[in-house]
């Protein structure tokens, strides 16, 4: 059997990875979301084909995902609005899996901008996750350029973070993430469960251990397929 591989595509004009297992795939998705420096895991492309979990990786450097426009990205069209109104409806007009059965999921910029879409969006993404994920991106205001042009200043990034999104009315049906101590990302992740917590969002959020961010991806990976069957099923 040939070694998985990527192939890349471009949706609304924008370059987007796409893996479709080789072996007859699970009735599910994932759309996955890179961090700042744009890149993928080494590892995420053979854990998804160990479970013949299809894969869409959209391409937006420093966009952190947000509903603002973002020069770099696109004059027009915000990174929120690519995921939401291109990305998945793409993903699902194959007709191969239901609109229940898509995860949204990433790590770094890529993990708090699955959780916050999640979150402004339960409708569209029940399933979520995040890996070390920037959720204070306002933190790093001012030493990045991206998000200095998308913000007039500091305090507006902060109100747009995914902690201040969580309602206590609608939220996704299971939300993940996973944070080492050790991350400069940590507080933010300890903010966002408390929140969560406060609130009493039902929520899964691993703040102890100090394994390195790809080494959680199977972690990760698993917990969607499992929430994945668990929402289809209670659809069903």
């Amino acid at each position: 059997m040939p070694s998985p591989s990527w192939s890349r595509t471009r949706i609304a004009g924008k370059p987007v990875d796409v893996y479709e297992p080789e072996a007859a795939a699970v009735p599910f998705a994932l759309i996955w979301l890179h961090d700042e420096a744009g890149g993928l895991p080494a590892s995420l492309l053979p854990e998804l084909a160990a479970r013949r979990l299809r894969c869409v990786a959209p391409q937006a450097p420093r966009s952190w995902w947000v509903d603002r426009l973002c020069p770099s990205f696109d004059p027009d069209l915000t990174p929120e609005r690519f995921v939401t109104e291109h990305v998945r409806p793409w993903l699902l007009a194959g007709g191969r899996i239901g609109p229940r059965a898509l995860a949204l999921a990433g790590i770094g910029m890529g993990g708090q901008g699955a959780v916050r879409l999640g979150l402004r969006h339960p409708g569209l993404f029940p399933v979520v996750a995040g890996l070390e994920s920037a959720f204070d991106f306002h933190e790093v205001y001012g030493s990045a350029a991206d998000l200095d042009q998308m913000y007039p200043d500091r305090e507006q990034a902060r109100l747009d973070t995914a902690v201040l999104h969580v309602s206590g009315h609608d939220w996704p049906s299971s939300i993940w993430f996973a944070c080492s101590p050790r991350s400069r990302w940590y507080r933010g992740n300890d903010r966002l469960h408390e929140k969560l917590a406060a609130v009493g969002v039902p929520h899964v959020a691993d703040l102890d251990s100090l394994a390195p961010p790809e080494e959680r991806l199977p972690q990760l990976l698993d917990h969607l397929l499992d929430a994945l069957g668990r929402e289809t099923r209670r659809l069903a």
